[in-house]
């Protein structure tokens, strides 16, 4: 009882006041303590600088009570509490529901955050109609920076925190910002630069928690992946009575497999419009025969052998091989790395990866080649002028500066870089934009046709594109494709540094040095040797018959000692796997001319290509003959490399759900490709042959 009256006394006396000095000594000492403890732990992955990245409350309230005249005094309610409901009012006009206000309050009061959602970003509907959710952000999560989160496609991400304190919540698939403040806000002007060029932090993505949501949370579904592809029907059975002719555009590009394999390894099949068949054939380096001297460029082998996955028809095998320059004779390089800085690439395996692959490549160049970096994000500026590689410190300095933050303007980077590219443009050299993004653009020209006129226009200068696709989630595969088709260049996707050592460094004379340009190819086929053909894989490098010898039609591109190949399932005369009837009217059933040629009427096919040298606009033909010089009786009795191609060709064709090899199983692609793995040097067929076993597995799920 005694202990309840004291009690009951003491509730109602007044606790000696301490002075306000002590006050803001106690809590200075106690900041300075916690940042030192920070300090000296440690840098958490992923940050660099080392400091501890407080929340947004934190960040703008713990200056303000380190001041004398605010802290412990009654004066900071009645800041803060006014404060809040400027933000509350705020957040819910741009559609961002506020949970417990009255709690934010009261801890924003305390000097706390809040331990409650703070908002949830708006849904935005998608092209179909229906909501693509976004995630929650949490106040304590941005406080916890110091376990990093990948976030998941399509959710909303914290990308900029400027030097006047002021966040920016940017949802990159709507391109638009909602800001908690906007005065005093500077525009960058070049984006992407570090704190010392421009003041900027930008703060990581956070991922929604796995967790069961707790009470008051609000739960949004995401969309799984907002990645974009080609739709591009698979090639059909085509019968030589009617049409007898195949013209397609060379192809180079070895994005396709490299993304197979992100997915693959990720745990799951890739999505079969992801799977471009003669890009994974073209992904693997090929011993194939090649010119002798500079003079004709390109020399083509062919071989014809039984189908592993039908023993009624047969596979033609053509391949190219470039000729290859010499290091002591290539030409000065003038390159220009456009960068994607934008929220989007705030990701491990988008703009770090980004920055140690550009490392690799400039570390590969000459001391008198020339390099140039345009960022942009939301607005392109320039990084570096055109910089002799002699002063490599300065290039990859400027590199290690770049950071990401803001919405994607795709389009004036792109019109920035060329600009670039045409001041430091060299006479008889190698001049290339080097585009590199997640492949997202959605603030100015955004559409692929507006993309594509800007590129069309502009490589009637003489400059060529590379695209390098970085992560996943925003991935425009069908807009990067586009754009290095049509901007005389070559697409690559970079899922890890090995692969940027191989695109960029081992690869970098098919890379950068091209010896010839709108590179086309042309099969003709005897009808009194072959009743049908398919060609595997090319569906979106198709050509009319007549474009063949129409110099205006852009193709496309070879580079120094790069290979091509490509396989047709052909059917012989009185196979039973004819799929087509005889015509009863037409060629087919009549009797061959008197004064044909017989040498001719015993071909199978004829292979024809065109070529530009750089620089000239008028095109040279080569042609092969293909007969049954040509011809191997058995699969093992084929060079080992057409073996390997051929297994990923049924690979390719089975993981985009081709019916003509579904009978054919994943093992028997294994076994065909481990007896012809031979010395693989890079260990890149090794990769193939886990990939083939990965795919089998998540196949029998």
């Amino acid at each position: 009882m005694n202990v309840d009256k004291e009690l009951e006394k003491l509730s109602h006396s007044t606790p000696p006041a301490a002075t306000p000095e002590a006050r803001a000594r106690a809590l200075t000492a106690a900041m300075q303590a916690f940042d030192t403890a920070g300090n000296n732990a440690p840098a958490p992955q992923g940050n660099a600088k080392g400091w501890r990245q407080s929340s947004i409350i934190n960040w703008i309230w713990s200056p303000a009570m380190n001041k004398k005249f605010l802290a412990g005094s009654a004066l900071a309610t009645l800041l803060v509490i006014p404060a809040a409901g400027y933000l509350a009012i705020e957040l819910t006009r741009n559609g961002l529901p506020i949970v417990d206000q009255t709690e934010i309050a009261d801890n924003l009061s305390r000097g706390e955050a809040s331990k409650q959602p703070v908002a949830v970003a708006p849904q935005a509907p998608a092209e179909n109609g229906t909501l693509v959710g976004q995630s929650v952000v949490d106040a304590q999560a941005l406080q916890d920076k110091e376990t990093p989160a990948v976030a998941k496609p399509g959710a909303a991400r914290i990308s900029e925190f400027d030097a006047n304190n002021i966040a920016t919540l940017t949802n990159k698939s709507e391109g638009s910002a909602t800001a908690f403040g906007a005065a005093n806000r500077s525009a960058p002007a070049a984006p992407g630069i570090a704190p010392q060029q421009q003041l900027a932090e930008p703060m990581a993505a956070i991922a929604p928690s796995p967790a069961p949501p707790a009470e008051g949370r609000v739960q949004i579904q995401l969309d799984p992946n907002r990645e974009r592809f080609a739709n591009a029907a698979a090639n059909p059975i085509k019968s030589v009575a009617t049409d007898p002719v195949s013209t397609f555009s060379a192809d180079v590009d070895s994005a396709s497999y490299a993304f197979v394999r992100r997915s693959l390894t990720g745990g799951a099949l890739p999505d079969p419009q992801s799977v471009r068949v003669e890009e994974m054939i073209n992904y693997f380096p090929y011993d194939w025969p090649g010119p002798d001297n500079a003079a004709q460029p390109f020399k083509a082998t062919v071989t014809v052998m039984p189908t592993p996955w039908n023993h009624d028809t047969e596979l033609m095998h053509v391949a190219i091989k470039g000729y290859d320059i010499a290091p002591a004779t290539t030409p000065h390089a003038n390159l220009v790395f456009l960068i994607d800085v934008s929220g989007s690439m705030d990701e491990p395996d988008k703009l770090p990866l980004l920055k140690s692959a550009f490392r690799l490549l400039v570390n590969k160049l000459k001391a008198d080649d020339t390099v140039s970096i345009v960022s942009y994000a939301g607005n392109a500026g320039t990084v570096l002028s055109p910089t002799r590689v002699a002063e490599k410190s300065k290039i990859l300095s400027a590199i290690d500066r770049l950071e990401p933050g803001g919405s994607t303007g795709g389009a004036e980077g792109i019109e920035a870089a060329y600009d670039l590219a045409k001041q430091a443009f060299v006479k008889d050299g190698v001049n290339r934009v080097m585009l590199a993004t997640d492949g997202d653009f959605n603030v100015g020209p955004s559409s692929d046709d507006d993309l594509k006129r800007i590129i069309e226009e502009r490589r009637k200068d003489g400059i060529f594109l590379t695209v390098l696709g970085f992560g996943r989630g925003n991935l425009n595969d069908s807009l990067m494709q586009s754009l290095a088709q049509n901007g005389n260049g070559s697409a690559a996707y970079i899922d890890t540094l090995a692969e940027a050592q191989k695109t960029l460094v081992e690869e970098a004379g098919s890379t950068l040095f091209p010896i010839a340009s709108d590179v086309k190819f042309q099969v003709e086929f005897n009808p009194e040797r072959i009743v049908e053909y398919r060609l595997i894989g090319y569906e979106t490098r198709a050509l009319k018959r007549e474009d063949f010898n129409n110099d205006r039609v852009d193709a496309g591109d070879i580079g120094s000692g790069h290979s091509v190949t490509a396989i047709y399932e052909i059917t012989p005369k009185g196979s039973p796997a004819v799929m087509n009837d005889d015509l009863r009217y037409g060629a087919a059933n009549n009797a061959p001319a008197e004064n044909a040629d017989t040498a001719r009427q015993g071909e199978l096919a004829f292979v024809k290509m065109r070529y530009k040298r750089p620089g000239e606009d008028k095109s040279a033909l080569v042609t092969t003959p293909v007969n049954d010089s040509n011809t191997v009786a058995a699969v093992d009795a084929a060079p080992q490399d057409v073996r390997f191609s051929v297994a990923v060709a049924a690979f390719g064709q089975k993981l985009s759900r081709i019916a003509a090899v579904d009978s054919y199983s994943y093992q028997a692609i294994a076994d065909l490709a481990a007896a012809s793995r031979g010395a693989d040097t890079f260990g890149y067929r090794s990769d193939f042959l886990s990939l083939v076993r990965l795919a089998d597995g998540l196949s029998q799920r």
